[in-house]
């Protein structure tokens, strides 16, 4: 509920703190007084559009504060939480409108989008009247209010939690259905690739060597004679090979006389074995080096080939065993998706049954339960002055398929005069008769879950004596569930309220001032009697008032 409210240089506003009780608060003053500045106020702390001209003359910015206890509010608890805003058992609500036109919201002390801070304020207040910040005018309110009264509210939140997860389904299997054309295509060229790579049995030595072996036994003639010459040069009888040995024998000679060529002598000893060692491997490369002119030529081929694989790939010639392993993953992937798909299809298809079963269910009771509704609410429509009114909660069918809230639209219908035609809600005319009409509809409800906080801007439009008092006592009523702020003209309304404000307006140097008072017991009895009987108070007028608030005690 709300239990403060805080104004600072807000039009005729300097400065004003106000604090609310449970039950029914009742506002009252003189026409022009500035009731509506509460309005104001509280939309703007609510997240409503704000004006640069709402800024009192002379001053920098308009500040709003709104104070709210959320004991026994769980939706708003909850959606704090979500918001990481929650803070003990109090939710304070503050705007600032600059003289600029700009403006900062805060949701307990912590700067927030305006977005937030309406998400929030329409979870704690619902104003009926006037037009301004009416959730009963929203067909997902008017769902969720039948839904209330019908106690289906947990089914429909189930029903949600299918249709969640339908949709979920239904977006992969939208993806891979849009995928599949392209994915069928991929899959015939990776699989026309993978039998081209396999055909080429591929192994991971040949790969590494083959092109080192296709140039061995391209050149081999001419290695062939290049080694054979040098090995001539090497073993002939006056070759390298002799004379290292007929030198190192003399050195060997010398270092007998020097000690100091002894180093000399060793280093030319190992030239001689190195000379040695190179001829034998010399003999053994001739004697293995490849001159099959046949074989030579299925190596060239051979090279061809895989030359041709790396070039569709490519890649090296060494990199197309990692190529093959790749495209057989991307198959298994592929073929993993085609399997998936069933499986999708499969709970779909499951899923859509269960959705069908519940909001069939969910149907039923809405229908019976909207019947009573309608009926309930059109009674209370007559003794609220509305004589030849009626009230309509029409089912209205969805397209064949899965949807959130059910098979059905609630919209809530009223025909304010005997043998006019039923109309929306939001398209009744007058702002007195919907204010009723909400009323009622809030009374007939008053046991299911609604916002903490309502509030009736002149409900009493239009109406007087015995209806006045009879919208005071549905007022009262609804308290029983509800805190209502209640702002009226009436004294039969306001001598139901359980707490009653005061707007007047003055003048001094610094312009037009509106203050609210919270009046005291003789107070109210004079307030009372103004409403009355008008500036001159008499023992008759008051006298009156004093039955008045006694009676609707």
């Amino acid at each position: 509920m709300l239990s403060q409210l805080s104004v600072k240089n807000l039009a005729v506003v300097e400065k004003l703190d106000l604090s609310f009780a449970a039950g029914m608060s009742a506002v009252t003053g003189e026409t022009g007084a500035g009731k509506s500045i509460l309005l104001q106020a509280l939309n703007l702390a609510l997240g409503h559009r704000s004006d640069a001209d709402l800024v009192r003359s002379g001053k920098d910015r308009a500040e709003v504060s709104a104070v709210f206890t959320i004991t026994n509010a769980p939706k708003i608890q909850s959606y704090l939480q979500q918001q990481s805003l929650d803070e003990d058992d109090e939710c304070v609500l503050r705007r600032i409108v600059s003289s600029d036109g700009r403006s900062k919201a805060f949701v307990n002390g912590t700067s927030v989008a305006l977005s937030v801070l309406r998400s929030v304020g329409e979870l704690l207040i619902d104003m009926h009247g006037q037009n301004e910040h009416q959730l009963l005018m929203r067909p997902q309110q008017q769902c969720d209010l039948l839904d209330s009264f019908a106690q289906s509210s947990d089914a429909c939140a189930a029903l949600n939690a299918v249709v969640e997860e339908y949709n979920a389904i239904s977006s992969r299997i939208e993806k891979c259905n849009n995928e599949q054309d392209l994915q069928k295509q991929q899959s015939e060229l990776l699989q026309h690739q993978l039998g081209e790579l396999k055909a080429a049995v591929l192994e991971k030595s040949e790969l590494e060597s083959v092109e080192d072996d296709f140039k061995t036994s391209a050149n081999a003639a001419g290695l062939l004679e290049k080694a054979s010459a040098i090995l001539s040069q090497l073993e002939q009888e006056s070759g390298a090979n002799e004379q290292l040995l007929q030198l190192s024998h003399e050195l060997n000679q010398a270092a007998d006389t020097d000690k100091k060529l002894l180093p000399i002598a060793e280093l030319l000893s190992s030239a001689q074995v190195q000379t040695q060692e190179s001829a034998r491997e010399l003999t053994n490369y001739l004697g293995n080096l490849p001159i099959d002119e046949e074989a030579a030529k299925n190596l060239e081929l051979r090279l061809t080939e895989l030359h041709d694989l790396a070039r569709k790939h490519n890649c090296q010639i060494t990199e197309l065993l990692e190529i093959q392993a790749k495209i057989s993953v991307e198959l298994s992937t592929i073929s993993g998706a085609f399997d998936a798909l069933g499986k999708w299809q499969q709970q779909q298809q499951q899923l859509a049954e269960k959705y069908h079963q519940q909001a069939a269910k969910l149907s039923e009771l809405r229908s019976k339960k909207a019947q009573l509704l309608s009926s309930e609410v059109t009674a209370a429509m007559q003794v609220l002055g509305m004589p030849g009114s009626e009230f309509c909660a029409a089912l209205n069918p969805k397209p064949v398929g899965v949807h959130y809230y059910g098979n059905e639209a609630v919209d809530f219908l009223v025909k304010t005069n005997m043998g006019s035609d039923f109309k929306p809600l939001k398209k009744v005319a007058s702002g007195g008769e919907l204010s009723r009409i909400s009323l009622a509809i809030s009374v007939v409800s008053s046991d299911s879950e609604y916002t903490p906080t309502l509030i009736f801007d002149e409900v009493d439009v239009g109406i007087s004596g015995a209806v006045a008092e009879v919208v005071g006592q549905k007022l009262k009523q609804l308290s029983a569930h509800y805190q209502i702020i209640c702002i009226t003209h009436l004294a039969q309304v306001a001598a139901f309220g359980n707490q009653h404000l005061r707007v007047q307006k003055s003048q001094d140097h610094k312009g037009a001032i509106t203050t609210v008072t919270a009046l005291s017991a003789t107070g109210r009895i004079d307030e009372i009697a103004r409403i009355l009987g008008g500036s001159q108070i008499t023992d008759k007028t008051r006298t009156a008032a004093e039955e008045m608030i006694r009676f609707s005690g």
